[in-house]
């Protein structure tokens, strides 16, 4: 049975592709997208008490800290909200579980721009990003209990911490997501580097205004807005765009060797 022709990709072989093959080829990856994300969503929500013990850990060790005694219960006001959370815990379940296919797909939109020498960097395009995007997520996670702790703490001890649910875990999972995709910044520079966006030596000389940019950046997508948090995403993305620069530069170096040797190739074959 053949797929019905809204949901085929652009032909890719044989001539340039039209604003409307592109546009299709988008929508067909895009339906790939929101189909994983959706089929990914079950397993997490079958699987919602374990997760929601292991995002509830944060919040327990933090009130503990301060209130030994503390039983580290939710404060549900609306009937709706144990439905809520569910939802959105499965939401991010799916879509992290999901991240490798999303990351594919996008990869399988842009390769056809490419030659077929960067095509070779795929399959360390996509593990790199996940690898990259989970470490972003699990330095959130350990990170959010020393947020919350300072946050407890400067308010005083007369003030008695209660959070709803959905609150605390919206925090928790947008602070992953918002680590996940930081940590994503040397993929880009990377990327940006192999096409020709920008070049090492100019990433070299950017210095100092990418620390202030890195600051500025962490401070706005940290919901939390605590120093910790804001040191725990600013140092590792100043060390990856230094990493990045680096890698960048013996990328960029070695495809300027092979662009010379390919070359040089015709002109001593007519010799």
């Amino acid at each position: 049975m053949s797929r019905p022709s809204w949901f085929k990709g652009a032909e890719r072989e044989g001539g340039d592709m039209t604003l409307s093959d592109h546009l299709r080829e988008f929508r067909y990856r895009l339906v790939i997208c929101v189909g994983a994300v959706l089929v990914a969503m079950l397993p997490a929500w079958f699987a919602y008490n374990w997760l929601l013990d292991i995002l509830n850990a944060p919040y327990c060790n933090a009130l503990r800290g301060v209130d030994p005694g503390s039983d580290c219960k939710f404060l549900v006001t609306n009937l709706l909200d144990p439905f809520s959370l569910r939802l959105k815990v499965a939401g991010y379940g799916g879509l992290f579980l999901a991240l490798p296919i999303i990351l594919w797909q996008l990869w399988r939109f842009i390769a056809p721009g490419l030659y077929k020498k960067e095509r070779r960097y795929a399959l360390a395009f996509v593990l790199s990003s996940f690898f990259l995007f989970t470490a972003g997520a699990i330095v959130a996670y350990f990170t959010l209990s020393q947020a919350v702790n300072f946050l407890v703490r400067i308010g005083g001890p007369e003030i008695d911490i209660r959070s709803g649910p959905v609150e605390f875990v919206r925090l928790l999972l947008f602070m992953m997501l918002a680590f996940g995709t930081g940590f994503l910044f040397p993929v880009v520079l990377v990327a940006l580097q192999m096409i020709g966006v920008v070049t090492p030596q100019q990433l070299s000389s950017w210095r100092r205004q990418t620390v202030l940019i890195i600051v500025i950046l962490a401070a706005a997508i940290t919901p939390s807005g605590d120093p910790v948090s804001l040191a725990a995403l600013a140092v590792p993305m100043y060390i990856f765009y230094e990493i990045a620069v680096v890698i960048g530069r013996l990328l960029v170096r070695k495809k300027n060797k092979g662009e010379e040797s390919s070359s040089t190739e015709p002109n001593e074959a007519t010799v």
